[in-house]
């Protein structure tokens, strides 16, 4: 296994800032944090000032570089959606099936499973988005594919994250009762409310059962209210709760963002995601998803209705709205982006941090927040630079 050692650059590891450091990693992983002038044998790739810090964690995309999940779940899809995003800095993705047929949830997860045996490098897992929603906040979901679940559903999706890595759902609270999210939970699969009307105590015990997540905080969920805190004040209510959340300006206002931040109960956290589609990456200006063409129009993607259907965003790009526009300091924002969706889908102990023995996941960044390098289990897949 090669050792390099990298330089030149401010190393953000997750928890602290290191100067004059070297990050040295062997093969796959992390080795640690040196002295920029230590002695060592490995390789020194000199960097040219910047930031490392961990690569980017995206546990909700549709698409990316013209694929969409829901059209072609195959593994060429998946692979074209992970290299899509390596350029912006994500260096781990969940590829997201929303709302379909019960045979295009069986072929995403064949797809997820045999991506998984081939190591699609970026591939994490699948997010099944749907079909156990609420029509009343079904966004840009199909209502015709929207239905109650069943035990043949639930066993398909317990079946399923036996082969995959990880799983993450989305359902809707009044939809799914806490009897079956406590055996999906048990199952290991992380379970997420999500376009769902429920009152804050449907919520509640959908989250006493063993969900551990609110997904696109703020949409497609019922509101923090006066006489009802919804699903939006269960996310901010409840620490054990943890929720993703589209930095775009657009899903969500910087007053509203800003003010969920402060309010957010720990030990969850409000995290970044992107929600994105197939445009991300390249210049086209529509796209059909579930048999509804989807406009691309000022950083927006929209149905005819002006609906919003997924997002036109990239991870770097949120976490540049975060910090700068929202005022969080960086670290804060690239735990956002890195750490705490490690977190919450469970998998902290192997990255989200540029700690020892973690995978060499990582992104070098300028000092304006420009992507320079992305490093995804010790190999480069994407770089301005020749490194």
């Amino acid at each position: 296994m090669s050792r390099i050692a990298y330089t030149g650059a401010r190393i953000f590891d997750g928890q602290q800032w290191w100067e004059r450091s070297a990050l040295v990693v062997n093969g796959d992983r992390i080795e640690g944090i040196i002295a920029a002038d230590s002695p060592s044998d490995a390789q020194r790739v000199a960097l040219n000032g910047g930031i490392l810090a961990p690569g980017f964690i995206d546990l909700q995309v549709n698409g990316g570089g013209g694929a969409l999940f829901n059209l072609t779940p195959d593994v060429p899809t998946i692979t074209t959606i992970c290299s899509a995003f390596a350029r912006f800095g994500t260096t781990s993705t969940l590829p997201t099936l929303i709302t379909d047929t019960p045979e295009k949830n069986r072929l995403a997860i064949a797809a997820g499973t045999a991506a998984a045996e081939q190591k699609v490098p970026g591939f994490l897992g699948l997010h099944i988005e749907g079909p156990h929603l609420a029509v009343s906040r079904k966004g840009a979901h199909d209502p015709a594919l929207i239905r109650p679940m069943e035990e043949a559903d639930l066993l398909a999706l317990v079946a399923g994250r036996q082969h995959l890595p990880n799983l993450l759902i989305t359902v809707a609270a009044e939809t799914v009762r806490p009897d079956q999210i406590k055996r999906l939970a048990d199952a290991g699969i992380v379970v997420s409310i999500g376009h769902s009307d429920a009152p804050y105590p449907v919520v509640r015990a959908a989250i006493e059962a063993g969900a551990t997540m609110v997904t696109h905080l703020f949409n497609a969920q019922s509101q923090l209210g006066n006489r009802d805190g919804g699903v939006v004040g269960a996310a901010l209510d409840l620490g054990q709760v943890s929720a993703g959340v589209i930095a775009d300006g657009i899903h969500v206002s910087a007053v509203s963002l800003g003010v969920a931040l402060r309010a957010k109960r720990g030990p969850g956290h409000v995290f970044l995601v992107t929600d994105a589609m197939s445009p991300t990456g390249t210049d086209a200006e529509s796209f059909v998803l579930t048999g509804q063409t989807v406009y691309r129009k000022n950083g927006a993607l929209r149905l005819a209705d002006g609906t919003l259907a997924g997002a036109d965003l990239t991870m770097i790009q949120a976490v540049t709205y975060v910090h700068k526009t929202i005022g969080l300091p960086l670290e804060e924002t690239l735990r956002m982006a890195s750490l705490y969706p490690a977190q919450t889908l469970g998998v902290a102990h192997e990255r989200g941090a540029l700690s020892p023995g973690l995978r060499a996941d990582l992104v070098h960044l300028s000092d304006d927040l420009e992507v320079l390098t992305t490093i995804i289990g010790g190999s480069t897949a994407w770089s301005t630079t020749q490194l």
